[in-house]
């Protein structure tokens, strides 16, 4: 998943990352001395680093997620608007080892009108309100694979992948097409399973 490769960042780099954007964030302030910030790098964004910002003064805490290289500071603000506009201007550099990473920092900084996909690729990454028994959890388990490769190339340097996603409280599966540009579409999409026992996409900005 996207958040595997974040690092944590000590005292003092979070003092220097706060100072840098606290004027990105409407005026809400960030308290060095509660604040935990993660950040990692990506790869298909050369020179900029993700941070995953998060004061626990608040409660529940103040978050907000934002791409840095030097002075140049992108804030998440769950559309696709940033996120084409830094594909535009870095540019981005996508290749089949980096793809994937893309298709999944996409659907997590990306909510559509109706919410949110959020793509799984093992069923611990559901969020279960309760857990299935067993048997159940066995068979979901069987249905949701790691996003894959799945057409032949047609030339023109765009990724076609197949990927498992929750929406609300369904399983889905879609066709995934990336673009050289990092534009993203769907299609091909097909209900796997509804009424799941999970919970409420509080994604918490």
């Amino acid at each position: 998943m996207f958040q595997d490769a974040y690092i944590k960042l000590d005292r003092l780099e979070v003092e220097d990352v706060l100072e840098k954007t606290k004027k990105s964030f409407d005026g809400i302030a960030f308290n060095a001395e509660n604040t935990v910030i993660m950040s990692r790098d990506l790869p298909f964004y050369a020179g900029y680093r993700f941070y995953d910002m998060a004061d626990h003064t608040h409660m529940p805490p103040a978050r907000r997620f934002l791409l840095m290289k030097d002075n140049d500071i992108v804030v998440m603000d769950f559309t696709n608007t940033p996120i084409y506009g830094l594909n535009a201007k870095v540019p981005i550099e996508l290749t089949r080892d980096t793809v994937k990473d893309y298709v999944r920092f996409f659907f997590t900084f990306v909510r559509g009108r109706h919410g949110r996909f959020i793509i799984v690729e093992t069923v611990d990454d559901i969020a279960w309100r309760e857990e299935p028994p067993p048997a159940a959890r066995k068979s979901i388990s069987k249905l949701i694979k790691p996003i894959a490769f799945h057409s032949s190339d047609k030339g023109d340097g765009s990724f076609f992948m197949q990927a498992q996603m929750m929406f609300r409280d369904s399983l889905f599966q879609a066709d995934v097409l990336v673009k050289p540009d990092g534009l993203v579409q769907l299609s091909n999409e097909s209900l796997l399973i509804e009424d799941m026992p999970v919970l409420d996409d509080t994604f918490g900005q």
